[in-house]
Order: C-alpha cells, then structure tokens, then sequence
C-alpha cells in the first residue's frame, strides 16, 4: 500500500469520526436549513433579552398592562409579596377558571361553584339558578371557546396583602332555554354566541391556598 493513498485512508477516518461527534452534540438535521448567517445578530439578540430581565421592564407584566401604571405596580408588588407568582400562569388560569365557572352556572351546579366564589358573589349566582328552576326552566349550554382574553386592571392592598386582578372575556358558546315541558323557549342550539363578561379575582398573595376567588362581575 503506498503512502498516498495510506494517507487518505487515515483522513477519510478522521471524517467519520468529527460527523459522528457532531450528530452526537447536534442531532441529526433533516430538510433544508438556511446558512447560519444570523448566528451573530441572535447573540446580541440573548445579551439584550438577560439585560431587560435583569435590569429592565419585566415582561411577565409589560405583556399585558403598559409600563409603570398603577396596574404594573400593583402586579409589581404582588411578585414580591409572592416571588411564585407570574402574570402569565395566572392568565392561564383565569381561562380555565371562566370555563368552569360559566359552564356550572348553565347548569345549575352550585356546589361545583362553591369553593371558587366569594360569599356575595356566590349569593346572586345561587339567587339566580334558584329563580331559574322555580320557574321550571333549564339551560342546555356548551362551551366553545375563548375568542378573546386581556388583564384590565389590577391593584394590591398592601395593609391586607390582598392582590385583585380584573380580566376581560369574550367567550363564545351555544346555549337553550327550556321550560318544564322540554320545549324549547329561548336560544338556538345550532348558534354560536358571544359572551363578554369582566370578572375581578382576588387573593391573598403569599397564601398557602393558590386559588383565586371570583369576587365581582361586569358584563
């Protein structure tokens, strides 16, 4: 065997061995990528997004209500009375939250309310589906979605340690009313509607219960 061609033996090795190394560190890449030409822009990109994580506007609360207002302060304070607490996860269960609470109170079902509401909040809604039956009537609802949902407002009580947050909904869903006979007396079962409500919910930040209660309603 000569030299030459000892020599390119030796290097095709070398080969295999960096391409196997590298699917091992970076996976292996399927389809078309572009050439990494931003690579340096994307770093300058990261350094600007620790410095305003560490020194600027926090984005957890500039997302969704406008820097240095009264609600940013507010939210401002509940994170230090509550370093856990992020807007974002609230949000995302506020959503839940509306879901839940609309879809029991179309059906009527007080206990399944119960724990989420405050007492007078809990007192009309009762009020309501205690109407709703003496006259025989129920509703057959079913939820659709979420179409729209934004943080209004919000304040911190510092004496009491009490955050409230005040959202906005816009849901849809479809929904009847039937008397004692079944008949239908109200609404389109095939009709999609849209429901906007503003609902406040409160809690005492730094609790060990993590829920929120609904303490008002704005349709």
């Amino acid at each position: 065997m000569n030299s030459s061609l000892l020599s390119l033996l030796v290097l095709a090795g070398i080969a295999v061995f960096l391409i196997l190394r590298l699917r091992s560190v970076l996976g292996t890449r399927e389809g078309y990528e572009k050439p990494p030409e931003v690579a340096e822009p994307a770093r300058k990109d990261r350094r600007r997004d620790f410095e305003v994580i560490e020194g600027g506007p926090d984005r957890d609360i500039t997302d969704h209500v406008e820097d240095g207002s009264d609600s940013a302060k507010a939210l401002s304070a509940m994170k230090q009375a509550e370093p856990s607490f992020t807007v974002a996860e609230f949000l995302q269960g506020a959503r839940g939250a509306y879901e839940m609470i609309l879809m029991a109170f179309e059906n009527g079902d007080v206990e399944a309310l119960r724990p989420f509401l405050a007492s007078d909040v809990m007192e009309t809604f009762a009020s309501v589906i205690d109407e709703r039956e003496a006259q025989g009537l129920s509703i057959q609802a079913s939820f659709i979605g979420i179409r729209e949902l934004a943080l209004d407002r919000a304040r911190f009580d510092r004496a009491t340690g009490v955050g409230e947050i005040t959202v906005r909904f816009v849901g849809e869903l479809t929904s009847v009313v039937r008397n004692a006979e079944g008949q239908v007396v109200e609404g389109d079962p095939n009709e999609i509607k849209r429901q906007r409500d503003v609902w406040t919910f409160a809690r005492h930040m730094g609790a060990s219960d993590p829920n929120w209660e609904l303490v008002a309603t704005d349709g």
